[in-house]
């Protein structure tokens, strides 16, 4: 995988987040779709980076409401994700 440098400091933030399953869904999910996604779905992954990990983590399994201005293409497929869906079950 080769990232440009604005990708490879989101995914070291991404991976970064303070607590394992954070980490985990978080991290793997930039993992697999960094790479691809559009600058705009950059920005909206960069904000998604800049919400406090415990509250961004209650919106991908659902225990709290997620606000609409984060509520876009690319939280749905993070909160989609299989490691989020994993997490969710108590399988992982």
């Amino acid at each position: 995988m080769t990232l440009s440098p604005i990708r490879r400091r989101l995914l070291y933030r991404a991976m970064h987040r303070g607590f394992k399953e954070a980490d985990l869904v978080i991290g793997n999910f930039a993992k697999r779709h960094l790479e691809d996604m559009t600058s705009a779905e950059v920005d909206e992954f960069s904000s998604l980076l800049e919400v406090p990990d415990q509250e961004l983590y209650a919106w991908i399994i659902g225990r709290e409401d997620v606000p609409d201005n984060y509520n876009g293409p690319v939280f749905r497929k993070m909160r989609d994700f299989e490691v989020a869906t994993l997490l969710l079950s108590g399988s992982a």
